[in-house]
C-alpha cells in the first residue's frame, strides 16, 4: 500500500502545493448540494441541476473501481493588486484566476505527471484503473478536498487552506488502489468563526444564511461571478450598479477573507497576468475575432463575446466617464439585443 507522504511528494514534484486522500465514497455533502440545487441556488447553471447532478453522488459513477481520491490544490495567487486597492474605473476587473492560461491544461498535466509518478512505483504486474478530474467533471470536490484534510469550507463556499488561504485550484485523480492516509487527511475544523467579512463586503449580498455546515451559502443568482461569467442573458438591472467595474468574476469575498492577509505567491509562469485591468474602451471596441484572439486559451473565453461585452457595457455605465459616451452610442446600435440594451442602459447613468 502506497503510504499518502509519498503521494504528497511526488504531488509536490508536479507543481501542486497541497494533497491530500478521502475515500471514493459518497460524501455526505451531497444531500446539501441537492437541498442547494433545488432552492434554485444555481440559478440557470443547468449543468449544475440536471442529470450530472445525480452523478456527482458518488465517485464511483465516474470509475466504478475507485477506491480513493487524491485530491491536489495549486496556488493562483500573484502579486498584483488585488480588488479593493482597485480604483480605476476607466478599467475593467478580470478575476485573479483568469488573468493567465488556461488552468485546465495546466492541473491536468500536472495530474497526469502524478498518475505517472504512481504507476512507476507500482509493480508492472500490479495496474490500476485512474481518472483525471478538474472541475469540469461532476464531482464535489470541494466536499473531498475538505475530506482529505486540504481546508474548510468558508461561508463563501471556498475552501480554505489555515496557512494558504484560498486562491487554490482543485483537482482530483480517481484511483482504483488503497492509500494509506495519515493524520494530515483528517478534515480540518471550520476556523471562520463569528467572522462575517466576506458576507457584509459582498456588493450584492449573495452570500446568504443557510442550512449548510458553515450556515451559508452562495445564491448564484446575486452573486457578480455569475452574472459577468454564466448568466447569457440581461444582467438584472437591480444588481448592476454593484457590479461596478467587473467585467468577468470577482474576487472580493476572498480578498477580505482574514485567511488570505499572507497568503504565499504563485512562481507558476502560466498564471502571470495576460491581460490586468484592461482599458473599457479598447475592449469595447474589439471584434469577435479579436475578442478570441485575446482570450483564447484563457478562462475569459466562457463568457462568449456577447456576454463579455455586455459586461463591458455595464461597466462603462457605472464608471460615469464622459470618455465613453461615443463608444456606448455604437454599442447601442449593436445588432445584438443583450449588447444594445445594455448599452442603452449604460447611456442613461450619465
Amino acid at each position: 500500500m502506497i503510504p499518502v507522504a509519498a503521494i504528497r511528494e511526488w504531488a509536490h514534484s508536479c507543481g501542486f502545493e497541497l494533497a491530500g486522500i478521502a475515500p471514493a465514497d459518497p460524501a455526505a455533502d451531497r444531500a446539501w448540494y441537492h437541498q442547494w440545487a433545488g432552492a434554485g441556488f444555481a440559478g440557470e447553471m443547468r449543468y449544475l441541476t440536471d442529470g450530472r447532478a445525480a452523478i456527482r453522488d458518488d465517485p464511483r459513477n465516474l470509475l466504478p473501481s475507485a477506491r480513493c481520491v487524491i485530491v491536489v490544490g495549486k496556488l493562483y495567487q500573484t502579486p498584483q493588486p488585488h480588488t479593493l486597492e482597485f480604483d480605476d474605473a476607466g478599467r475593467g476587473w478580470i478575476s485573479r484566476y483568469a488573468w493567465g492560461g488556461d488552468y485546465h491544461q495546466v492541473m491536468r498535466g500536472g495530474l497526469e505527471r502524478l498518475d505517472g509518478e504512481i504507476r512507476r512505483a507500482m509493480a508492472p504486474e500490479k495496474p490500476y484503473e485512474s481518472k483525471i478530474c478538474v472541475d469540469t467533471a461532476p464531482l464535489l470536490e470541494r466536499s473531498y478536498a475538505r475530506l482529505a484534510g486540504l481546508g474548510w469550507i468558508g461561508k463563501n463556499t471556498c475552501l480554505i487552506h489555515q496557512a494558504g488561504g484560498s486562491w487554490y485550484f482543485l483537482g482530483e485523480l480517481l484511483v482504483s488502489i488503497d492509500i494509506a492516509p495519515d493524520q494530515l487527511c483528517a478534515p480540518p475544523p471550520d476556523r471562520c468563526g463569528s467572522c462575517r467579512r466576506c458576507i457584509d463586503a459582498c456588493p450584492t449580498a449573495a452570500i446568504v444564511p443557510a442550512s449548510s455546515p458553515s450556515g451559508f451559502t452562495v445564491d448564484s443568482r446575486l452573486c457578480i461571478s455569475y452574472f459577468t461569467i454564466e448568466l447569457r442573458g440581461a444582467i438584472p438591472q437591480e444588481h448592476r450598479a454593484a457590479t461596478g467595474a467587473h467585467i468577468f468574476g470577482c474576487d472580493i469575498c476572498q480578498d477580505v477573507c482574514p485567511w488570505n492577509r499572507r497568503a504565499p505567491i504563485t512562481d507558476e509562469p502560466a498564471f502571470a497576468p495576460r491581460h490586468l485591468a484592461p482599458p473599457l474602451d479598447r475592449l469595447a471596441a474589439i471584434s469577435e475575432e479579436q475578442f478570441r484572439e485575446m482570450f483564447r486559451h484563457t478562462p475569459v473565453s466562457r463568457a462568449r463575446y456577447s456576454g463579455f461585452l455586455r459586461n463591458v457595457a455595464v461597466a462603462m455605465g457605472n464608471s460615469r466617464m464622459a470618455k465613453f459616451r461615443p463608444v456606448l452610442e455604437k454599442l447601442a446600435l449593436s445588432a445584438d439585443p443583450l449588447v444594445s440594451e445594455s448599452a442603452h442602459w449604460a447611456l442613461n447613468q450619465f
